[in-house]
């Protein structure tokens, strides 16, 4: 998957090949990837799931997924600004959405699974192949003001193809219950987030998940109540300061079960989690499937 690098741009697109596995990792973009060729097995929240050519994963900002690829795969995946989606969401439901606030609580209320799997087939998913190669190719001619428009047109001509398949829910998850477990597309959205004391507070994470830290602590160590950490680290990451340490631990954890030979319960201590029980739950609503499973996976044939 692709992250969106600077210079900044709204959509970027890349298609390569994979022979590796790869994650579980998270970005702060929505991702659409395309399978062109080859197969892989997908690890999410969705569990572990195989993926082959007509298929579509679509995933939402801050949402862990990994790839073993068996052989290899070919893909292309676009990675948009969430910003960019709220946007054109806002405008396509101008009768009911007054603004992009509007437009986030709606995408909460109907976008309920932040990772999913679409099965095109083969057929309906090589229509998308010429636009995704233009688009790649404008994308990596880096010419975006002057290509905007036909960058939009190819964008609205892909998604015309998957949004039929894109599963929605009628049923509202509370914001405060998918800042604790799920990925949201935060209000005021950026990459890098422009207050100091957020960016300070996901370094600390990032670099001693292990520590334990309570909400008061980090809020502390950058002046801030609890309360406004949690609202303002919720605007930035779409998820509590919690989650996403979990989210890093998760990751930390994969890293470990696939580079070394640690035992599990001294790869868990290492990413700060002492119950094996509650780390094995955790890891599995995050990446898909056990430690255990996972380890055994990733082990040479």
């Amino acid at each position: 998957m692709s992250t969106l690098s600077q210079p900044y741009h709204p959509i970027l697109a890349r298609t390569r090949t994979a022979h590796r596995p790869a994650g579980p990792v998270a970005y702060d973009c929505v991702n659409v990837i395309v399978v062109r060729d080859g197969t892989a097995i997908l690890f999410s929240e969705f569990g572990q799931k195989p993926v082959r050519p007509g298929d579509v994963i679509l995933l939402a900002p801050n949402t862990l997924c990994g790839s073993e690829p068996e052989g290899h795969v070919t893909f292309t995946s676009v990675s948009l600004d969430p910003d960019f989606v709220l946007d054109h969401m806002r405008w396509q439901y101008t009768d009911l959405l007054h603004d992009r606030l509007d437009a986030q609580d709606f995408a909460e209320m109907i976008y309920t699974e932040p990772a999913q799997i679409l099965r095109l087939g083969e057929d309906r998913a090589g229509m998308l192949m010429p636009w995704l190669d233009e688009l790649v190719r404008l994308s990596v001619g880096g010419q975006f003001a002057r290509d905007y428009f036909r960058i939009q047109a190819l964008w609205f001509s892909i998604t015309d193809v998957i949004a039929p398949f894109v599963r929605v829910s009628p049923v509202r998850v509370s914001a405060s219950q998918r800042a604790h477990i799920r990925p949201t597309l935060p209000r005021d959205r950026r990459f890098a987030p422009l207050r100091a004391d957020v960016q300070k507070v996901a370094s600390l994470l990032r670099e001693a998940p292990e520590q334990r830290r309570t909400l008061d602590e980090l809020a502390a160590e950058v002046h801030l109540s609890s309360s406004q950490l949690s609202r303002v680290f919720v605007e930035a990451y779409g998820k509590t300061p919690l989650a996403f340490l979990t989210m890093i631990r998760a990751e930390r954890l994969a890293k470990y079960l696939r580079e070394t030979d640690l035992p599990m319960a001294v790869a868990m201590r290492r990413v700060g989690w002492h119950s094996r029980s509650h780390a094995t739950e955790l890891f599995r609503q995050y990446v898909g499937v056990t430690p255990g499973r996972y380890r055994r996976l990733r082990a040479p044939s």
